[in-house]
């Protein structure tokens, strides 16, 4: 026998045995990996890697694109899950073990889909597939199965994934462009209230929907003229937003609530979310503000009419934290620059020291365009809002002059407390509620072992 023959009877044998590992593999082959296979008409080594990974918080929005895209191409798909040890392994390392083993040795096989919990409202839920697959088609008509998977570790981040397996990469980039588009269509984050932080909503774990507050104008008492300074600064009309843009106008405002702690900053923030009902509303404080900021005037950006919110900015503003040495507050100020001035996105600062913001204001000039102080009440202001927060009681008090007076220099906050002691007094002793019981409570809060108490609340 020559050279040559010997190649040929080599060769020969190795098709011989290649193609009897084939039979065996199709004689015993897995039945997950066979779902798949006969779907697409292709075998797994052969599907290209084509994925949307997105931040755990997307998970709601991500199963509301695929139903969606379910609804129109495939309405009676059935999902189907993988049953084995998961551990911290995406859909595609479970698929490849179980393309490597038989029916009987593989650790992963055809299974029950895994479902979860994800929050759409701050009272409100839907269920949503934490793993699991499903046979559909591509805007072609082609084959694909459709690979969802929630909250799985991603380089330090938790993150959630589809995996879109198809016989070709631009029919499973086609399906994903499609769901990207759906996603953005039925986003479930549209118009609501939302914080980043640890919420106890569902294992919502990064972003919190919190209620809208309704509130009337009657409900904010501040000096003359200043809270209808702050409505035309901030709330507008979709006639009046377009009538912007046709006059070549920016949307994009800035406002600063500055003012002692205690004066209602919060209080009128709280407020203007509740005159503006369409727009999507980011609440930033504490470790958010450090760690979520760029995913929020992200959000912002892609969400508009919206509104950013960070409380208390003056917290940020001397972090050295950064190689740089350049505050947080200027990467804030430099994300609001980014966010370009076409976009329908306010930005809402709070302050109690306000000549920190002075500084960095005036370096980064051209984001904030109105700063309001929000003083300590004068004597008017006061007796409105004792009537305010009595309101709602028994008191009977034909004049509120002595409280008035006695309460001169105090802070919004104090008020508040010194109603809800009058109550609390008026419980413990019964009789009539009357201007006794307010005196007491407020000589007690005046008490000279109450300065720390007074001073918390904004007492003199």
């Amino acid at each position: 026998m020559n050279v040559t023959d010997a190649h040929e009877l080599a060769r020969a044998v190795r098709e011989l045995f290649e193609s009897a590992q084939q039979a065996l593999r199709g004689a015993s082959g897995s039945p997950l990996i066979e779902r798949i296979t006969g779907h697409l008409g292709c075998p797994m080594a052969e599907i290209p890697n084509v994925a949307l990974h997105l931040p755990m918080f997307e998970h709601v929005n991500l199963q509301r694109g695929v139903d969606a895209y379910l609804a129109r191409h495939t309405p009676d798909a059935a999902w189907f899950g993988i049953a084995g040890n998961k551990g911290f392994l995406t859909v595609i390392d479970m698929l490849a073990e179980a393309t490597n083993g038989s029916a009987y040795s593989s650790t992963y096989q055809l299974g029950a889909v895994d479902y979860t919990t994800v929050a759409t409202g701050p009272s409100a839920s839907t269920e949503a597939v934490q793993l699991g697959l499903v046979c559909t088609s591509a805007p072609d008509g082609s084959p694909v199965v459709l690979a969802l998977q929630g909250a799985q570790e991603d380089r330090g981040e938790e993150r959630c994934h589809l995996q879109i397996l198809a016989a070709h990469r631009t029919t499973a980039a086609a399906v994903r462009e499609e769901i990207s588009k759906l996603m953005r269509g039925h986003d479930a984050f549209r118009g609501q209230v939302l914080s980043f932080g640890v919420s106890e909503h569902h294992h919502n774990q990064l972003l919190t929907f919190l209620p809208r507050p309704s509130m009337a104008a009657s409900d904010v008492v501040l000096p003359e003229g200043v809270l209808a300074l702050i409505e035309r600064h901030v709330v507008r009309s979709a006639t009046q937003t377009e009538a912007l843009r046709a006059q070549g106008q920016h949307l994009k405002r800035g406002l600063l609530l500055y003012g002692p702690p205690g004066t209602g900053k919060t209080h009128t923030v709280r407020y203007l979310l509740s005159r503006l009902p369409e727009s999507t509303v980011f609440v930033l404080s504490g470790v958010a503000m450090f760690r979520y900021l760029r995913a929020t005037t992200a959000l912002a950006r892609r969400l508009a009419p919206s509104v950013v919110v960070v409380e208390d900015v003056d917290l940020i503003a001397e972090d050295r934290s950064r190689s740089d040495g350049n505050p947080v507050l200027f990467e804030l100020l430099n994300e609001m620059d980014g966010i370009g001035s076409e976009a329908d996105v306010t930005f809402v600062l709070t302050t109690n020291r306000v000549e920190v913001m002075e500084e960095a204001l005036t370096q980064r000039p051209g984001r904030v365009d109105l700063a309001v102080e929000v003083p300590k009440p004068d004597g008017e202001c006061r007796e409105r809002l004792f009537r305010l927060y009595a309101a709602s009681t028994s008191l009977v008090l034909p004049s509120a002059g002595s409280v008035v007076e006695a309460t001169e220099g105090v802070t919004a906050s104090f008020i508040k407390e010194l109603v809800r002691r009058s109550v609390l007094r008026h419980i413990d002793e019964g009789g009539t509620f009357d201007e006794k019981v307010v005196d007491g409570a407020l000589a007690e809060l005046m008490a000279e072992r109450q300065t720390l108490t007074r001073s918390i609340l904004g007492g003199r």
